[in-house]
C-alpha cells in the first residue's frame, strides 16, 4: 500500500452507519485488509463504537487484528455519532453509560486471566474467556473519541486513556486538552505528546495557488454535502445531555447554515499550500496542543484518485521530513 511504502507511521480506519461522509461499516474488515498488504505501519482502528456491538466479541477481534499484524494495532473507542442511534436498536438516553461499562467488559477481558465473571447493568457474563489475547502486553493503546463533551474527556483522563477530538474548533479543543491532563495528573497518570491526537486536513502542491485551485472545492463538498446533516438526525432524543443539549441551543450551534471557505479555515486545522508553508502550519498546531501525534485526512469529499495519490506523496516526501526538523526537543524526546 502507498502509504506504508511511503514511510508513514501509521494508517488510520474509522467507522461509520448511516451516513455517506464515511464509507465504511466495519473498520475491522479493513484493518484486516490491510495488515495483509503492510510489513511497517500501525494500523488504527479508530473504531467500532462499541456500544453499537458486544464488546467480548470486539475485544477478541481486536485482540486477532494485534496478533495478525505483530503488535501493530492501535484502538480507539468512540460513542458513536447521534445518526447511528437511528438505524440501532440501543436507546441513546443511556448509551455514555452502556459505552463505560463495555470498555469495562473490553478491558477485563484483555487483563484478567480467564475465565472470569461480570455482571453489570447491560452485560452480564458468567464465563468471559476470550481468544486470542491481544499480542502487546497488556494491551494495545487505547484511545477515546469524543467531540468536546466534559464527561467524555473527564472519563478518558481518569482512565489514563488517550483522547482525540473531532469536528470541534481549535480553541475548544485546546480547552479540553488542558482539561484532560490535569485530570490526568490528578489521577496518577503521565500524560505525554502522544496522549492527544489532533486531526488536519492538508493538501500540497507546488505554489499555494495551486493547492487552493486543486483541493479547495473537494473539502468544502465534504464539509458541506457529506458531513452536514440535520439537528434531527444529529441529535436524537436523549443521545446530549440535557446541560450540554441547553448551552448548544442557547448558543446557536444547531442553526445550520453552509460553510464558507474562511469560516472552515479560520476555526478547524486546514492547510492548503508549499511543503514549507503545510509543515509550518502543522508543527505550529502540533506545539499548540503539545501532541506528537496528528491524523492527516491526505484524501477529501470527492477528490479524484489521482490528487489524492499527489497529495499522500507530496507530504511524506516534502512534508514529514520538514516536519520533522520543526519539531520541539521535548516533542520528538516523547515520541
Amino acid at each position: 500500500m502507498l502509504g506504508d511504502e511511503l514511510g508513514y507511521d501509521a494508517l488510520v480506519v474509522n467507522e461509520h452507519h448511516s451516513t455517506f461522509y464515511s464509507m465504511m461499516p466495519s473498520c475491522s474488515v479493513i484493518a484486516g485488509a490491510l495488515i495483509a498488504r503492510t510489513r511497517q505501519a500501525r494500523i488504527c482502528v479508530f473504531g467500532t463504537p462499541i456500544t453499537l456491538t458486544y464488546p467480548h466479541r470486539l475485544a477478541e477481534e481486536y485482540a486477532m487484528l494485534d496478533v495478525m499484524s505483530g503488535g501493530r494495532l492501535e484502538c480507539a473507542f468512540p460513542l458513536g455519532t447521534g445518526m447511528e442511534y437511528w438505524v440501532n436498536p440501543l436507546n441513546p438516553t443511556n448509551a455514555r453509560e452502556r459505552f463505560r461499562e463495555s470498555m469495562d467488559v473490553l478491558m477485563q477481558a484483555w487483563t484478567k486471566p480467564g475465565p472470569t465473571r461480570f455482571d453489570g447493568e447491560f452485560y452480564h457474563y458468567k464465563y468471559l474467556n476470550p481468544f486470542p489475547l491481544p499480542y502487546q502486553k497488556p494491551h494495545p493503546k487505547i484511545y477515546v473519541v469524543g467531540s468536546g463533551g466534559e464527561d467524555t474527556v473527564q472519563y478518558a483522563a481518569k482512565k489514563g486513556y488517550g483522547y482525540s477530538q473531532v469536528f470541534t474548533p481549535i480553541a475548544a479543543q485546546l480547552k479540553s486538552f488542558e482539561s484532560y491532563r490535569s485530570t490526568a495528573v490528578k489521577h496518577g497518570h503521565t500524560p505525554d505528546s502522544e496522549s492527544i491526537i489532533i486531526s488536519a486536513i492538508p493538501y500540497v502542491a507546488e505554489t499555494e495557488a495551486k493547492a487552493i485551485e486543486e483541493a479547495r472545492d473537494h473539502i468544502l463538498f465534504y464539509f458541506n454535502n457529506l458531513l452536514r446533516t440535520s439537528d434531527q438526525m444529529n441529535t436524537p432524543p436523549g443521545y446530549m445531555p440535557v446541560d450540554r443539549l441547553r448551552k448548544r441551543l442557547e448558543a446557536g450551534v444547531f442553526q445550520s447554515s453552509e460553510i464558507t471557505w474562511e469560516a472552515l479555515t479560520s476555526v478547524y486545522r486546514t492547510v492548503l499550500g508549499t511543503p514549507d508553508q503545510v509543515s509550518q502550519r502543522i508543527a505550529f498546531w502540533c506545539e499548540q496542543a503539545q501532541s506528537s501525534r496528528i491524523i492527516v485526512h491526505l484524501h477529501a469529499g470527492d477528490m479524484p484518485h489521482w490528487k489524492a495519490v499527489k497529495n499522500i506523496t507530496l507530504f511524506a516526501e516534502e512534508v514529514i521530513p520538514r516536519l520533522r526538523r520543526k519539531m520541539s526537543p521535548e516533542l520528538k524526546a516523547a515520541e
